[in-house]
């Protein structure tokens, strides 16, 4: 996972690991492992988001 992903590609993997989640032959250990990692991508992401909304926020106060 790096840091530098953009916000849509966080969210694409988040759905990618949730389809994973969704197969019932998954090892325990692993679902774990991926729902940890699902976790962070969509922290990350939700981050990203609230950073964007925070510079369009700015921005539009500066038009003020």
């Amino acid at each position: 996972m790096k840091s530098d992903e953009s916000f849509e590609t966080k969210i694409t993997n988040a759905k990618a690991i949730l389809e994973k989640l969704m197969d019932p032959a998954m090892p325990m250990n692993e679902s774990v492992k991926a729902y940890e990692e699902g976790m962070k991508e969509l922290k990350t992401a939700e981050t990203m988001l609230q950073n964007a909304e925070l510079q369009i926020q700015i921005i539009k106060n500066q038009e003020q």
